[in-house]
């Protein structure tokens, strides 16, 4: 055992458990330096922009909502769009390019003639009424055992076709295809009274040819009338009922014979 006394002394002489605790001692201060320069950051005002630790803002800003259920934020609203992106949009019919109140107005211009005519509504390629009255011609010839709906859309596109480029022959500004589609349709309305007649009437006499007669220069004289106040025509209405007369009296012949 006495050998081994001068080991045991020599081993424990050894600087290594106070070079442990030198370095913890050294360690704990500077976690203290550390934790006290933390500190000392913490009770200074952060600057903008920079990180905030959440126990900063748990401390200093308190939460007023709920859970899962979120403050309201006018400002987040007013600076986004998307709460009056809807209320921007236009009405889907506007978008198509149907305006029934211009439908309207085109109708009541064709049935009644002597009606002054407004050129900015009558110069629209609006093919909705167009479209009904073709529809509804054929629908009526159909009643009357006729099935003719070729023949109305054929005569239809050939008539536009020599209505349009006649027009533009004649007048300086132009017309477009739509616009001559559309006149020529809305004043296709009078032939649908017409065709209705034929369903419980002959028109295969002089009662029906007169009937017939009249049905197409009311067509025509409507037609002349929008087309002359749209394209600014004056003192030329009469070259231009007559072809128009020639194209409906082809409608004509359809629900006669």
């Amino acid at each position: 055992m006495s050998n081994f006394e001068p080991l045991e002394s020599d081993f424990y002489q050894s600087n290594y458990a106070t070079d442990i605790q030198e370095e913890g001692y050294s360690d704990s201060g500077a976690h203290e330096n550390l934790y006290g320069s933390q500190k000392c950051q913490a009770d200074e005002s952060p600057e903008p922009g920079a990180f905030v630790p959440l126990e900063m803002l748990s401390s200093s800003q308190n939460y007023t909502g709920q859970i899962l259920q979120p403050t309201y934020n006018p400002a987040f609203f007013s600076h986004s769009g998307y709460a009056d992106s809807f209320d921007e949009e236009p009405p889907l019919l506007e978008e198509l390019g149907i305006n029934f109140d211009h439908i309207w107005q085109k109708t009541l211009t064709v049935l009644n003639p002597i009606k002054p005519v407004d050129g900015s509504i009558m110069n629209e390629t609006d093919l909705t009424g167009p479209m009904i009255f073709c529809l509804a011609l054929g629908a009526t010839l159909l009643l009357a055992g006729k099935v003719h709906f070729g023949y109305v859309y054929g005569l239809s596109t050939v008539g536009c076709l020599g209505i349009h480029a006649l027009l533009n022959l004649m007048s300086i500004a132009g017309v477009s295809y739509g616009c001559v589609a559309s006149v020529l349709g809305y004043c296709l309305l009078p032939m649908v009274v017409l065709s209705s007649y034929a369903i419980f009437f002959s028109l295969q006499g002089i009662l029906g040819t007169l009937l017939a007669l009249i049905i197409i220069g009311w067509c025509s004289l409507s037609a002349s009338k929008i087309f002359i106040s749209a394209l600014d025509m004056e003192g030329q209405q009469l070259l231009v009922a007559y072809p128009c007369a020639l194209l409906y009296g082809l409608f004509a012949l359809l629900s006669i014979f």
